[in-house]
C-alpha cells in the first residue's frame, strides 16, 4: 500500500474514428456505432493517497469545480462503493481542451478510478470498475478497459479489435463545443446503418455529429475544409477535435509543422493499448 507518495498517471485523449447515430432510445440517450483508439498523448493525473478520508482537487488550471470534477467524483464513488478508508488528493496536468471529442474529462477519471483500485487494495475487477465509470459517463467505459475496440449501445459496449499503430495529424480549435446541444439537434441524423467489422477496419463510416457541427459553427466548417487540403480531416466524438489518418511518422510531422503558425496542432501515435494500461501492467510507477 502506498501512503502519502505522489505518483503520476497517464490520462490518454481517444479518437472515434467514425460515429454512427443508429437510433434513439426511449430514455432520451442514442445508440451509437463508433471505433474507440487510443493516442498516446494526453492528460497527466498525479495522486497522493492520504490516510484519512478526505478526497480534493484543490488546484486546477481549468473552470470546473472541485466537488463537480470526475476526477473527484470519480474517486468518491470508488470510495463509497468499496467502504475504503483512505482518501487522495488529485491534480490534473491539463492537456487536452474541454469540448473537444478527445475524451479527456472521462479519460481522467477513468486514471482516478484503475489507479485509485491499485493503491487503495479495493481489488475491484474490471467489469465492476466500467459499471462504477458508466454511472459518470458513456465513455468511461472504453477508457476503463483501455483497449481500442468496436463500440456500440451508448458506446459502452466494446468488442477489442486491433488496428496496429497508426499516425495521425491532430488539430484543435480553441473552441468547446457541447456534446448535449449537438445531441438534441433536431437536425442530427438518427438512423444511420451498421458498418461491419470488416467496413470499420477498412476505415467506412462518417461521422454523424458533423453535419450538426458544421452547420452551428462557421469557424469549425472553415477549419474542416482548410485542413481536407492535406487529407481526410474528421471531427472526433462530438468536439471541435479534427484529425487526419496519415501515413507515418514523419507525415504527420511535417503536417503538423506546416500549420502550426494557425492552428494548436500536433502529431500523434493511435497505439491498441492505453499507455495507462502499460503502465499499470508493468508494475510501474511514476513518482514525482
Amino acid at each position: 500500500m502506498i501512503d502519502n507518495t505522489v505518483t503520476t498517471w497517464p490520462a490518454p485523449a481517444k479518437l472515434n474514428l467514425f460515429l454512427h447515430v443508429t437510433g434513439r432510445r426511449k430514455d432520451g440517450y442514442h445508440d451509437l456505432q463508433t471505433l474507440f483508439q487510443f493516442l498516446d498523448w494526453g492528460d497527466e493525473v498525479r495522486i497522493e493517497v492520504l490516510n484519512g478520508p478526505q478526497i480534493s482537487r484543490p488546484h486546477a488550471s481549468y473552470a470546473v469545480a472541485e466537488t463537480d470534477d470526475l476526477v473527484v467524483r470519480a474517486a468518491s464513488l470508488l470510495q463509497a462503493e468499496t467502504s475504503v478508508r483512505q482518501g487522495a488528493r488529485i491534480e490534473v496536468i491539463k492537456r487536452i481542451p474541454a469540448g473537444s471529442g478527445l475524451g479527456g474529462g472521462s479519460s481522467d477519471a477513468a486514471t482516478v478510478l484503475l489507479v485509485l483500485n491499485k493503491l487503495w487494495e479495493c481489488n475491484l475487477e474490471e467489469n465492476e470498475l466500467a459499471s462504477i465509470g458508466l454511472g459518470l459517463g458513456a465513455d468511461l467505459p472504453v477508457f476503463i478497459r483501455g483497449r481500442t475496440a468496436l463500440g456500440t449501445g451508448v458506446g459502452d459496449e466494446l468488442f477489442p479489435l486491433e488496428l496496429g499503430a497508426r499516425h495521425y495529424l491532430l488539430v484543435m480549435p480553441e473552441f468547446p463545443i457541447s456534446t448535449r446541444d449537438v445531441f438534441t439537434d433536431p437536425d442530427l441524423p438518427r438512423n444511420s446503418a451498421k458498418l461491419s467489422i470488416e467496413q470499420a477496419l477498412q476505415g467506412m463510416g462518417r461521422n454523424d455529429c458533423e453535419t450538426v457541427v458544421i452547420s452551428r459553427f462557421p469557424a469549425f466548417a472553415r477549419i474542416l475544409e482548410e485542413l481536407r487540403e492535406l487529407g481526410d480531416a474528421r471531427m472526433t466524438g462530438t468536439g471541435s477535435a479534427i484529425f487526419i489518418a496519415m501515413s507515418d511518422e514523419k507525415s504527420a510531422k511535417s503536417a503538423a509543422e506546416q500549420i502550426k503558425c494557425r492552428y494548436n496542432v500536433r502529431a500523434v501515435r493511435g497505439v491498441d493499448k492505453s499507455p495507462l494500461h502499460e503502465l499499470l501492467e508493468s508494475g510501474g510507477i511514476r513518482g514525482q
